[in-house]
């Protein structure tokens, strides 16, 4: 099953998922503030897409995104635990 599909459920299909929600549900313990700040520094390489051009305007994730940044993270994972039992 894709990563993508299985988002989709657990977002009840949501395309775009609220920056909060993704700290709260994959990076945690970061705080919203520590995850924003590692994401325009590019520690985290997560897209964020601003609704409105306001500074208060909500900051979303949009689901491709997150799917693609899991699965790169899980190839990553996998290619490490695979040079680690060489």
């Amino acid at each position: 099953m894709s990563t993508i599909w299985l988002l989709m459920a657990q977002y009840e299909g949501r395309a775009m998922i609220g920056a909060d929600v993704v700290c709260r549900d994959f990076f945690a313990p970061l705080t919203l503030p520590v995850f924003l700040r590692k994401i325009a520094s590019g520690e985290i390489a997560l897209p964020l897409v601003r609704m409105e051009s306001s500074q208060k305007g909500a900051r979303m994730v949009h689901l491709t995104d997150l799917a693609q940044f899991i699965d790169a993270k899980a190839s990553a994972a996998r290619k490490e635990a695979k040079a680690l039992s060489r």
